[in-house]
């Protein structure tokens, strides 16, 4: 059969078992934060089908998905069109090696990201997801400092609340403190700096006082560590997984001043922020007004349709590890999926949708409105703070609009607001005591209004419960 004898994508003919068939078979899966003391007494929402903001369950529910999969399914789900582009590509050509070859996906998509990237983020290295985009462009920090003689400027600074990945690398340069338990993580070289949360913001302080405390900071930490011993600040635009924690105006601004003034290349996480999340391909410029010298990449790049990461890197950095007297260096990082023809095509398709059916501007649009309905739940007791930017927000509970939950609380907060949307027909994500919402990009006002009454209702119940089994008066 020919490329163009291929049928049209027809509906999958899976047939569904039962949701007690299909919950015993996913006792051999082990899932990702797996807490292995209750993994078998915890029931689990089966997942069997999606369309547009929605999915269904192997019950027959309907659910708005809040966090868009894992702020990831930009375009919605069910697009026949990356169904499409992921047939045609593998019955084409579905792999061949990225190492001494090359395809046209990949050079295509490469040449279109960096039309989109700031500056002259021109380079672009594929990788498997947010991870290892992390993990690869921490290695290429290091790559390039020993070229340039520079063996001992290896040291990274980050942020409490960050995330940037789960290999071993980007973990210890993830801030959450409560993903750290019993795991191991560099420790040497990793340096991580107060979060730049203005929620928490020491009393009295302004918002741009608080700024200036956070750029202190970080040049005090170099100035501690030595310029010639710190090779990186990496650094969300918006600190997506740590409850999406918008920094001070003019933050990362300033925080590429200091790293400009001392020698310290500035990689900007966009594994969120990018394609479409805050109305931009990229956020960096658009929406920070910095020109960093690494941008990682991943998620909404193929709307969670398939894997695919990847980090740009700039003219300047490539340049200057090419015109070395080891000119015989090998950056020898890579994957066997690195640059995958068909993950790359289903890129370029969504790229089309997220441009063609103005899905920028939609968020644009559609984004402060999304922002301002999701406010008016701060009229809550237990609703301490909204906030966000574009299409991602978080909603943080309290026990007071002054202080924190305790922590037995604030999973049972955050667990029972969850469980309790679900039944009103809402997925949200649930972090400790906060609720985050991330929903796809093609969401409408109508839209948003459900969502918020929903979650509304999850808050009010959650909130009735631990009133009345007397977790909070």
């Amino acid at each position: 059969m020919t490329r163009n004898d291929n049928p049209a994508i027809a509906p999958a003919a899976t047939i569904i078992p039962d949701t007690e068939t299909i919950l015993e078979r996913d006792e051999y899966v082990i899932h990702p934060w797996e807490c292995f003391d209750r993994r078998h007494l915890e029931s689990r929402t089966v997942i069997t089908r999606g369309e547009g903001i929605y999915v269904y369950d192997s019950d027959g529910n309907r659910l708005i998905d809040g966090p868009g999969g894992m702020w990831c399914v930009n375009v919605g789900h069910g697009r026949r069109e990356l169904a499409q582009a992921m047939a045609d590509q593998a019955a084409q050509l579905a792999y061949y090696s990225p190492w001494s070859l090359s395809n046209v996906p990949a050079a295509n998509l490469a040449r279109r990201l960096a039309s989109h990237a700031p500056g002259d983020l021109s380079n672009v290295f594929f990788t498997t997801g947010g991870s290892t985009a992390v993990d690869s462009a921490l290695r290429f920090v290091a790559f390039y400092n020993n070229l340039k003689g520079r063996p001992e400027k290896k040291h990274v600074i980050s942020r409490a609340d960050a995330y940037h990945g789960s290999t071993y690398l980007s973990a210890s340069c993830s801030g959450k403190a409560r993903d750290k338990n019993y795991l191991d993580f560099e420790r040497g070289f990793v340096h991580h700096l107060a979060s730049p949360n203005p929620y928490r913001r020491p009393d009295g302080m302004t918002m741009a006082e608080f700024r200036e405390h956070c750029v202190k900071e970080l040049e005090d930490k170099i100035l501690e560590l030595g310029p010639d011993k710190v090779a990186a600040f990496i650094a969300e635009p918006v600190l997506a997984s740590g409850g999406v924690i918008v920094p001070p105006p003019g933050y990362h601004a300033r925080c590429l001043e200091v790293c400009r003034r001392h020698d310290v290349l500035y990689i900007s996480d966009e594994v969120v922020t990018a394609f479409g999340r805050l109305g931009e391909m990229f956020a960096s410029e658009s929406v920070f007004d910095i020109v960093p010298d690494i941008i990682t990449s991943a998620k909404g790049i193929t709307s969670g349709y398939i894997p695919l990461g990847a980090l740009l890197v700039s003219d300047r950095l490539i340049r200057e590890v090419g015109d070395n007297e080891a000119r015989g260096a090998t950056f020898a990082n890579g994957f066997t999926y690195s640059g995958h023809p068909v993950a790359c095509a289903v890129a370029l398709r969504n790229m089309d949708i997220l441009e063609g059916d103005g899905l920028l501007e939609h968020v644009r649009h559609v984004g402060p409105y999304f922002q301002a309905r999701l406010r008016t739940l701060e009229d809550l007791p237990i609703v301490g703070e909204v906030r966000g930017m574009g299409l991602m927000a978080c909603v943080e509970c309290v026990t007071s609009k002054q202080s924190r939950m305790p922590l037995t609380m604030a999973y049972e907060i955050g667990s029972r607001i969850d469980a309790h949307c679900q039944k009103l027909g809402l997925i949200v994500r649930p972090l400790i005591n906060m609720c985050v919402i991330s929903p796809p990009l093609i969401i409408t006002e109508e839209q948003v209004d459900n969502l918020v009454a929903l979650l509304r209702k999850g808050i009010e119940r959650a909130t009735d419960d631990i009133r009345r089994e007397g977790l909070w008066s």
